[in-house]
């Protein structure tokens, strides 16, 4: 079957190129000298999920690990192998590659069973990134992984957390399924979702040529909710069999060993299809110290929203008296959860039960308006501003933007130069991922407020809400930004941002 997302050869020549000899333009030869060649290569495994042993993809570093760390000094150096029978893209999520090396539809054309590809460009930074499958629902069957890039030698232990939510049931009749019966949760379950009275109304019309504010009666008194009164938004749409950290449940979790009284790092990513996430420390504060790989100012607490393919690190004390620290992750709206423990030697676990005692909140934007960066971008004029507006049809599981499906996108034009503002405006009852490719994006508004907030590449847009972002147009290309519930994506939800 014809991926969704592939593109004739003749597009895909004429993007890549202008792009694939900058590709190797910009990498530095004193890097790459000093940089050895990493190998990585796309296979399948056997995980066991619930007692059930269950065929899954991975991406495997030539120990058999999964993902990679690298060093920046050392640049992005890798050969990419598939020894699967399906033809795949990887994507270097978080990463800011020229064009033709950023692994999606539009800047490669897919990597064929028993071929392999060079990736080569220069690594600016440190951070917590991952890569995965950009073609088709491969990423639900577990095509992710890590991609770790450190400044130097660590100064603490680290511990990577990687999060998935799993089914059984193959992604394409979940889908099917979704298309199908509209307001039934897809998966496992048959529960019916509350739409509030919205369900069947079609979003997909509306434009956002002519709105770059609230909706009337929508002051959100500054709370950023995002979500109109007496309207419940719709949390969850799939029913999964089981939520994983590091390919384990909290049935059998991976448990790691930490001295008492050490700091350590948290890489926690959010590598769900279609969940997001409150991470969870319990009775302890950790410090959140950068999100999306990008350095934030320090910010305290022990609940933390993760939407899905953002990351987040958190600097962890453990108690000095030796308790171990479970940190968990628990579904939003629900009382499903995974995790993993941190555990000094000799630490008496006990076991912990899969289910929490109540369901969690909404992962809204509570976080978001806390969170300023580190290095925000620099003070200068906005010299294009764009409206976005994020729509769908509930009842017949299609999604779009500016109420047009990928397939029929009118791409977001920029020049290269230009301060961009983005101003995504969800007219629909779900939240959405919104993830940017080849930029890292500030951003500065809120519901209408503005902010000096976080530097990321997936920010969450709330159901009813509006989130606005601003980014140097500084990388050439055709750029996907699209939504990253999978489900959604696939459904329609994603368009591009064209240099011209």
């Amino acid at each position: 079957m014809r991926d969704q997302y592939a593109i004739d050869r003749r597009h895909f020549l004429a993007l890549a190129g202008s792009t694939t000899l900058a590709a190797g333009l910009g990498v530095n030869s004193a890097a790459w000298a000093a940089s050895s060649r990493q190998s990585l290569t796309v296979g399948t495994r056997t995980i066991e999920v619930n007692g059930k042993a269950a065929t899954v993809f991975g991406i495997t570093d030539v120990e058999g690990r999964s993902g990679l760390i690298l060093d920046a000094a050392g640049g992005f150096n890798v050969s990419l192998n598939n020894t699967t029978d399906v033809a795949t893209i990887i994507h270097w999520h978080g990463l800011t590659p020229p064009f033709g090396m950023d692994g999606n539809p539009l800047s490669q054309e897919p990597i064929a069973p028993g071929a392999s590809m060079d990736y080569r460009f220069d690594l600016p930074r440190g951070g917590t990134n991952w890569m995965h499958s950009h073609m088709g629902l491969q990423e639900t069957q577990l095509m992710a992984a890590p991609l770790i890039v450190r400044d130097g030698e660590p100064q603490m232990q680290e511990i990577v957390v990687l999060l998935h939510d799993f089914s059984f049931t193959p992604p394409e009749e979940i889908l099917a399924t979704l298309k199908g019966s509209g307001a039934a949760v897809a998966g496992s379950g048959t529960a019916t979702m509350d739409m509030g009275g919205m369900a069947g109304m079609d979003h997909s019309g509306m434009s956002g040529n002519d709105s770059t504010a609230a909706m009337p009666g929508m002051d959100m008194g500054g709370m950023a909710m995002g979500a109109m009164d007496n309207m419940d938004m719709d949390l969850n749409d799939i029913s999964f069999d089981a939520y994983l950290a590091n390919d384990r449940t909290l049935s059998d979790p991976e448990v790691v060993a930490v001295d008492k009284g050490d700091t350590v790092l948290l890489r926690i990513i959010n590598a769900a299809a279609s969940t997001n996430f409150w991470v969870d420390l319990g009775q302890i504060e950790g410090t959140v110290i950068a999100v999306d790989g990008m350095p934030v100012q320090p910010l305290r607490g022990s609940q933390f929203g993760l939407t899905m393919a953002q990351r987040i690190d958190i600097e962890v004390t453990m108690p000095t008296d030796g308790a171990v620290v479970p940190v968990l992750a628990q579904r939003e709206g629900d009382t499903a959860r995974t995790g993993i423990v941190l555990a000094p030697t000799g630490a008496t676990i006990t076991k912990m039960s899969e289910t929490a005692d109540t369901k969690s909140a909404p992962v809204l934007l509570e976080m978001e308006q806390q969170l300023v960066a580190a290095f925000p971008l620099s003070v200068r004029p906005v010299t294009r501003q764009i409206m976005a507006m994020l729509t769908g049809d509930m009842q017949a599981y299609v999604w779009g933007i500016d109420g047009r499906t990928y397939d029929n996108r009118q791409p977001l034009e920029v020049a290269v130069g230009e301060r961009v503002e983005i101003t995504m405006h969800n007219m629909t009852m779900m939240s959405h991922p919104m993830h940017l490719h080849g930029h890292h994006f500030q951003v500065v508004g809120l519901e209408g407020r503005k902010i000096s907030g976080a530097m990321r590449d997936t920010v969450l847009v709330p159901s009813m809400g509006m989130v606005t972002i601003q980014f140097d147009a500084d990388n050439p290309g055709e750029w996907p930004l699209h939504c990253h519930n999978l489900y959604h994506m696939a459904a329609g939800m994603m368009t591009t941002v064209k240099y011209v």
